[in-house]
């Protein structure tokens, strides 16, 4: 009786590893818009946090001043938010303030929709984009 000489393989065909590859090529391209969407939305409330700290401060001063400081640094607030992705300024006109976070680096540099974020002393919230307001400002 002859012995069959029987190989048995293990590991992955070429088919099945191009399969896993577009599968993975597929998931990839649905997950990374949300993902960097997800990333801008958490950069602008680190703004919109810093912006209406500062409004805040603002209106203090104003108790304290009988005006509003046109210096950031007046207030203790910095020129920069946190993550550092934001430029912060402040600018007066007509008795009042209007403070603005402007899109500097990181994920948001070059952000069409929410360019930059401003509140003003009537608490009005104003973008500089493609986007509304209310979606910027959103939390």
């Amino acid at each position: 009786m002859m012995k069959s000489k029987m190989r048995v393989y293990s590991g992955f065909t070429l088919i099945e590893l191009v399969i896993v590859v577009a599968i993975v090529g597929v998931l990839a391209t649905l997950a990374y818009p949300n993902y960097s969407s997800y990333i801008k939305r958490g950069a602008r409330a680190d703004a919109m946090t810093i912006l209406l700290d500062a409004a805040n401060k603002q209106e203090q001063y104003f108790v304290d001043n009988r005006e509003y400081a046109s210096k950031l640094e007046d207030i203790g607030i910095p020129t920069t938010s946190e993550n550092g992705y934001f430029t912060i300024s402040v600018t007066l006109s007509n008795g009042g303030y209007t403070l603005t976070a402007t899109a500097a680096a990181g994920p948001v540099q070059g952000d069409l929709e929410c360019s930059s974020l401003s509140v003003n002393n009537l608490g009005v919230k104003t973008v500089t984009g493609t986007a509304s307001a209310d979606t910027c400002w959103e939390r």
